[in-house]
């Protein structure tokens, strides 16, 4: 697998380790849970691809091991196999995180050629139930199809159940990517940001703790976020100012120092970590994390924004698949 070991948190809080590129916020889905608010409306942002490739150009002279390749959804981005090369080519680690419901024959071929890891969310074995959260119909069947085509080409894949609706049958989501040969499945709640908010503002508060140190998200306008979750925290933007320059600047080490205020020295407590499916060097917990209380960032419920009460993966191991 591509996707080398992070050190472990706090170890070296000033390299940057891993990066989240959120290639284009255009997504053929519209899931109700969105962190990013990305959908069809969506657009692949002001970066150019020349950006992008000096971008990671800078992240492998800064040091950085592994990236990340998001959206939206990045298999609809027309010069994803490009940057796979390039950041490949500059000794980077890459995961694809994708829907995995648009895979053109190409990007198949990059993806083996270059040694990519895949990533993607699934949320039931039933295609309605699927769909559902997708809000796209066939979403399902397309996703299955291509988990499939992933572990025929041998392509590393990991899985993400995210608990969405009440009743949603995330065991038989968990059953069924086991039976398609899935080794890595890691699951999560709905998280308070993007559409997940139902229209609420997240904090500091919501985020893990860890939020830059070590890792660092940039988005579609080159803006640059303590990580995919915290895009309400700008640090500056590579548009106009040296990568380096921002992950070393003042308002980096202002917003460490926020989210240390509100989570405690050192960030999250020990227990806690970042939902798995947002890094892909961290492995599953046993198989998952969210009926752990202060698994951060914290869930989205009612009690905050109004909405139905989300369940955690072994929480429905003893709800009834129905």
């Amino acid at each position: 697998m591509s996707i080398r070991s992070l050190p472990e948190y706090g170890t070296d809080t000033e390299a940057l380790a891993f990066a989240w590129l959120e290639v284009t916020g255009f997504c053929n889905l519209e899931c109700i849970h969105c962190y990013a608010d990305s959908s069809p409306q969506g657009t692949h942002g002001s970066m150019t691809v020349s950006r992008w490739k000096d971008c990671i150009d800078q992240l492998a002279a800064m040091g950085t091991r592994n990236v990340q390749l998001i959206g939206g959804e990045p298999t609809l981005y027309p010069y994803l196999a490009e940057l796979v090369a390039h950041a490949r080519g500059a000794g980077l680690g890459v995961e694809v995180f994708s829907n995995l419901t648009h895979v053109p024959d190409e990007l198949w071929s990059a993806f083996a050629e270059h040694g990519v890891s895949l990533a993607t969310s699934y949320y039931s074995d039933e295609a309605d139930d699927h769909d559902k959260v997708t809000e796209r119909r066939g979403s399902h069947a397309r996703t299955r199809a291509n988990i499939q085509r992933a572990r025929e080409l041998g392509i590393p894949l990991r899985g993400g159940i995210i608990s969405v609706r009440q009743g949603q049958r995330t065991q038989g989501a968990l059953r069924d990517l086991t039976a398609l040969g899935l080794t890595v499945v890691g699951a999560d709640h709905t998280r308070r940001f993007g559409r997940g908010s139902r229209g609420g503002r997240p904090t500091v508060g919501d985020l893990c703790g860890h939020c830059a140190h070590g890792k660092a998200a940039i988005g579609p306008d080159g803006d640059v976020w303590p990580c995919v979750l915290g895009r309400f925290i700008s640090l500056g933007n590579v548009q106009d100012t040296p990568l380096e320059e921002i992950w070393n600047g003042v308002p980096t080490a202002d917003a460490r120092r926020e989210i240390e205020a509100a989570h405690g020295p050192g960030g999250a407590s020990a227990e806690a970590c970042t939902p798995p499916q947002f890094l892909p060097m961290c492995g599953p917990c046993a198989p998952c994390v969210p009926s752990v209380a202060n698994c951060d960032p914290r869930p989205a419920d009612a009690a905050t924004i109004g909405a139905p009460g989300q369940i955690g993966l072994q929480e429905a191991r003893g709800v009834a698949d129905g």
